[in-house]
Parts: C-alpha cells; sequence; structure tokens
C-alpha cells in the first residue's frame, strides 16, 4: 500500500468564457477556503502575463488576498518566474508577505518568463534565463539576516523564514534545487518528459542546507473528478482544449467542456496533448483513489501538488472534495 503524503493545490485564477477577473479571484479565495477544511497543506498560485485566460500575473498581491481570507493554510507561489523581477523586489514582496502572514508563505522560483518573448521584453527585464541561478542566490541572500556594512537589504525580508522551492520542468532545475539545498517542484502536470531523470538527479546530488537537511521533491499531478466517470472524462475535456488552442496560438479564455473531444482536436494533436498531460488522473472517486495510489507508488515524491482547470467552479470544488478523499483512502499516514 503506498505512503500517505502531503497533498497540496495549485491554480492559475482560471477566467472562464463569460466570466471575469473579478469573479475569477471571488473563484480562487472560495477554492482556497475548501482546499484548507479538506486538509490540503499548499494553495499556491503560478505567474503567466498576457494570457487572457489566467488572473494570477500579479501573483503576491493575489497571495495576500487569499492569505488574509484563509487562516492555516500555506500559500505561496509556484512559481514566480525570476527572470521577470529584480530578486531584491521579490524578497521585498514575500518578506511583506511573511510579516503579515508569519509561517504560512511559501515562494517557488522559476526560470521560465510564463509568457511570450515580446510580453518578456515588455517586463522590461533582460538578463533572461542564462543569469537564474545567481537571481536565486542572490534573492537568498535577501532573506537571511543583514550583515554589518551590508549596503542593500529587504525591508521587510531581511530575517524572515520564507522557504524558496525551485521549480522546474528539466534537469537544470533539479541540479540547481540539489546544489542549493533547496525543496524542489516538477511541472509533471505539463512537462513530464524528463521527471524521474530529474528526480533522480536531484535526490543523488542534493546538498544538505541551512533550509533542508535532506531532498524533498514535489510532483504536479492533474486530477479531475466527478461522480461519474463519463463526467470526469467530459470536464477534462476543458484542459485538452486549452493545450490545443495554445498549439494552435489561440489563446483565450477558459473554455467550457465538449461532448466528442475528437472532432476537436487532429491526430497530431491529440498525440501532442497526451503526452504533455501524462500524469493525470480522471474518474470518479475509485478512480482517483487507485490512480493517485499508482502514482504515488511508482515515483514516490515527498508531496504531491494537485491542479485541475474545470470549467465550472462547483464542480471545480466538488474534483478535489474527491481527490481529498482519495488521499484519505490511500493508505496510513
Amino acid at each position: 500500500m503506498s505512503p500517505r503524503i502531503p497533498y497540496s493545490l495549485l491554480d492559475l485564477a482560471p477566467v472562464c468564457e463569460g466570466g471575469t477577473a473579478a469573479q475569477a479571484f471571488a473563484n480562487t479565495l472560495d477554492l482556497a477556503r475548501h482546499a484548507e477544511a479538506l486538509g490540503y497543506t499548499r494553495f499556491w498560485l503560478a505567474e503567466h502575463h498576457n494570457m487572457p485566460g489566467i488572473a494570477s500575473a500579479a501573483t503576491a498581491v493575489l497571495i495576500g488576498h487569499v492569505a488574509a481570507g484563509t487562516s492555516s493554510i500555506r500559500v505561496g507561489a509556484g512559481g514566480v518566474m525570476l527572470p521577470n523581477s529584480a530578486p531584491l523586489q521579490v524578497a521585498e514582496q514575500f518578506g511583506t508577505l511573511a510579516a503579515l502572514f508569519p509561517g504560512r508563505i511559501d515562494l517557488g522560483l522559476g526560470r521560465a518568463p510564463g509568457t511570450d518573448q515580446a510580453t518578456a521584453r515588455a517586463l522590461r527585464r533582460h538578463d533572461g534565463a542564462e543569469a537564474f541561478p545567481q537571481d536565486v542566490q542572490e534573492l537568498l541572500h535577501y532573506f537571511r539576516p543583514v550583515q554589518p556594512g551590508q549596503a542593500v537589504q529587504a525591508v521587510p525580508g531581511a530575517g524572515l523564514e520564507v522557504p524558496v522551492w525551485i521549480l522546474g520542468s528539466s534537469l537544470f532545475g533539479a541540479r540547481l534545487a540539489a546544489a542549493l539545498g533547496l525543496p524542489y517542484a516538477f511541472a509533471s502536470h505539463f512537462a513530464p518528459a524528463a521527471m524521474t531523470e530529474a528526480l533522480a538527479i536531484y535526490h543523488r546530488d542534493f546538498r544538505p542546507s541551512a533550509q533542508l537537511r535532506q531532498p524533498y521533491a514535489m510532483l504536479a499531478l492533474n486530477v479531475v473528478g466527478a461522480d461519474t466517470r463519463a463526467e470526469a472524462r467530459r470536464l477534462f475535456t476543458t484542459l485538452q482544449q486549452t493545450f490545443v488552442r495554445l498549439r494552435r496560438g489561440e489563446v483565450g479564455l477558459v473554455p467550457p467542456p465538449i461532448d466528442d473531444i475528437e472532432a476537436f482536436w487532429s491526430p497530431a494533436e491529440k498525440a501532442m496533448v497526451e503526452q504533455a498531460l501524462a500524469c493525470s488522473v480522471v474518474g470518479d472517486a475509485a478512480d482517483l483513489r487507485d490512480g493517485i495510489a499508482a502514482f504515488i507508488d511508482r515515483h514516490r515524491p515527498d508531496e504531491l501538488m494537485l491542479t485541475g482547470n474545470i470549467f465550472d467552479h462547483a464542480a471545480r470544488v466538488h474534483s478535489f472534495a474527491l481527490a481529498s478523499s482519495a488521499f484519505a483512502a490511500v493508505g496510513p499516514a
């Protein structure tokens, strides 16, 4: 029987067709409150820009909104795309959050811009991903206690405990997280190809640090649950359509589910989506229980980050409730 591990939730503040950003923010807070009640460990939000269907661009602001509306669940970034911001700015933002909500804020750092190249240029950062390791170390420096003669400090931020994670979808992030002794979160929910090798490298090369004595790896998993297998598969077509539309260059709002996904995509598009979304569990309560248990047993993560882009908010809340129940049935704590 697979061990029971912590489970968390990744949200993008999705803006659905016919909806608004304000509705997305209300739904995000409502989902976070449900997640807290259901026993989820963390509620993370991801930075994306110039994407009409994702409203979490101002990630730190939205984290503050969610943290203020909940009481115990950890809230964080999954993640902040560091090439878009100066490390000092990020340290100040998350230092502010940590001062407001002590012991509840996480900071995941990503190397990708989280957008297209034109938007990346509009964000006015020019070092790009090449400077990511140096930027991470500079950011970590700002969270340490201020030293005599230190010319620049994060106020607030210095001396505050803000757990920093490295996010990744390739081997680069695994190596960096291992070298710095930081927890590692792999984006297996949309880029699973290098997952097994990345985990192996992270565990093999991990060096203990002040933040972490042993490696700690989290994997992301798409989970779409419903009362029937057929309804879950129908709900999943929202995410499938979104991936196809991105490949076609059709960036828009989150679409409603459709009855016949086979009529929507080409064989090549179907193959692309099935590869990208290979780490997905879709079905009824029994399917979720068995699928989550199998994923944990096969990959042995220390924690799972669940995500599920479902058009209808009530159905989305119900899906995460079913997933929580599946964890309770997975195995002994």
